[in-house]
């Protein structure tokens, strides 16, 4: 594998590079758009395109798995030759996520998918969970419709052949999903007028997609993703000990060393434990920390006699799995993650949970459409029992572990206004709370520093854009496109400084100065999330409408405006 400090290096060359070439220029919206249409294509991948069988986060020989039981898809030998990969199949079909463990299988690769899909960029050249979502928007704005249904085809796909929409189509993503944005997916694509030649093929798409998106949703109902008995939700990587992805990485090093140097900030990380274990030592650690004989990267993840216990293994891959890789809201270094129901995640759902509502109804399933209606209804009052916080006037995430709500805000409490959950009272309090996210260059994540990337002065496409897009659906016109103003300026001094558009920016500078000290210190160049976000967000400053789901009222569905 290539190490992340060589990652780091090769995109901070590219970046200097591209920087000295680009001087010190004004910020140009035109100039920026020019680059995101163009993008699109830069980042597609196809197995036409034998740079889509490469993982920059790899060294060895690429490796295309297909499914158990799918017929050879044609033109395969034929890629397979002219891009020197290894085409195995899978050792039988996945019925659910977390069916096939991927140390039982002899190589690591890409899953085969069937149709051309955007990756976010850089090492990330593959199809993401939940970036796919926010991509998806891009493209639909941009009126690549068909690009954007060959997404939702792709991530349907993994549902039927890969026991749910992963992480990433790499093998060793196949113990977890990502936020659930499929329902939205399946219905924006429904909604685009390119996408289908008439009402006819638009009608059985639907009738293929429902039942694969109810399978998907079923994910979080699972007894793993339950949090305790509140009702709601958690993240939870079906895997154990450290994952796989991490192999010549001195990241799990480097949480030991931070909790050794804060020992009054430790939750309980550690386990005292030699460097080089005798039988009996092994024997312990594979229930108290991680298998040393099975795992080269559980071998490695030793520093100054200590070792990583197995529920902070189980918190750090739920944290990934969240997408917030890697956050101190959650523990340092998101080690408990699975001990939290989320305001996001179960907003999330919540949403997912009324699409499917609504999916039904086209379908004439009514008896099905009242059974998700009142599974919506169940959550909503689950979150409003356990999650919103009326003192603080702010969504809560939940310990259910410790049985307390926590301290600490997250901008994730605006998520509830874009699934449309929350009550037109709740809205007015949380519109008052923007100070505490709100920063030069748009919203921050918290008003914690710690150092890592999902933290304070950190900012993001997409919780910016469910924020905003949150606020504009409840009648927030003002702040909606002064929060959109500010992430498109903030784009753009990026992309005038260096000629690039990234992964996240300094909301406190309102620039891509992004300076990480904990976790992932890389800014990855390209990218996908970011660039559909600005085009939304100009899309609003135009006056189109954020096109999320109505909100809620007390006593109804009606709209708030």
């Amino acid at each position: 594998m290539m190490s992340r400090q060589r990652i780091a290096s090769l995109l901070g060359a590219t970046a200097l590079i591209l920087s000295t070439a680009a001087g010190a220029a004004t910020p140009s919206p035109a100039k920026t758009q020019a680059y995101i249409h163009k993008a699109w294509d830069t980042l597609t991948r196809s197995l036409q395109d034998c740079s889509a069988l490469h993982d920059p986060k790899m060294d060895a020989r690429p490796v295309l798995y297909l499914p158990a039981g799918l017929a050879r898809p044609e033109g395969i030998d034929e890629v397979a030759s002219r891009c020197k990969v290894e085409v195995r199949t899978l050792p039988r079909r996945i019925e659910k996520l977390g069916d096939l463990m991927p140390s039982t299988l002899p190589a690591e690769g890409l899953l085969y998918l069937p149709r051309p899909y955007v990756v976010p960029g850089g090492q990330f050249n593959e199809m993401y969970g939940w970036d796919s979502y926010f991509i998806q928007l891009g493209l639909l704005a941009d009126h690549r419709d068909d690009l954007a249904r060959d997404m939702t085809d792709n991530m349907l796909f993994e549902v039927e052949h890969y026991g749910g929409v992963l992480n990433a189509n790499r093998t060793y993503y196949l113990t977890r999903s990502q936020p659930p944005f499929l329902s939205r997916m399946v219905a924006d694509v429904l909604a685009a007028p390119g996408a289908f030649k008439d009402e006819a093929e638009r009608h059985a798409w639907l009738a293929r997609a429902y039942p694969l998106a109810v399978a998907n949703y079923h994910i979080w109902t699972r007894a793993e993703h339950r949090a305790g008995d509140t009702g709601l939700a958690r993240y939870f990587d079906l895997g154990q000990g450290p994952v796989p992805e991490m192999h010549g990485s001195e990241y799990y090093r480097g949480v030991i060393a931070w909790v050794l140097a804060h020992p009054k900030k430790d939750p309980g990380y550690l386990v005292k434990a030699s460097d080089h274990p005798d039988a009996a030592e092994k024997a312990k650690l594979k229930t108290s920390s991680c298998d040393v004989e099975a795992s080269d990267v559980c071998a490695g993840a030793w520093a100054q006699d200590y070792r990583l216990s197995a529920d902070y293994y189980l918190g750090d891959r739920a944290m990934r799995e969240s997408g917030f890789d890697t956050n101190f809201h959650f523990g340092p270094y998101g080690g408990a993650t699975h001990h939290y129901a989320g305001v996001g995640l179960n907003s999330l759902l919540y949403r997912y949970e009324r699409d499917l509502h609504d999916l039904a109804l086209q379908l004439g399933k009514v008896a099905e459409a009242q059974q998700w209606a009142q599974a919506a209804a169940r959550r909503k009052a689950a979150m409003n029992k356990y999650l919103w916080q009326p003192e603080q006037g702010m969504y809560m995430d939940y310990d259910f572990i410790a049985g307390k709500p926590s301290t600490q805000p997250y901008v994730t409490t605006y998520w509830p206004l874009w699934a449309g959950l929350a009550t037109k009272a709740q809205a007015a309090a949380l519109q008052k709370h923007l100070a505490v996210f709100e920063r030069k260059g748009g919203l921050s994540m918290d008003n914690l520093s710690s150092g890592a990337q999902w933290d304070e002065p950190f900012g993001w496409a997409p919780t910016n854009w469910l924020a905003i897009s949150g606020l504009d659906a409840y009648g927030f016109h003002d702040d909606a496109r002064r929060l959109a103003r500010k992430f498109m300026t903030t784009v753009e001094t990026g992309f005038a400084h260096d000629g690039t558009i990234r992964e996240k920016y300094n909301m406190a500078l309102g620039n891509a100065d992004v300076k990480i000290t904990a976790g992932y210190t890389t800014n990855v160049i390209g990218f996908g999330w970011t660039n559909a976000v600005y085009l939304k967000s100009h899309q609003l400053l135009q006056g189109a409408p954020a096109r999320v789901p109505a909100p809620a009222q007390e006593a109804g569905a009606a709209a708030v405006r």
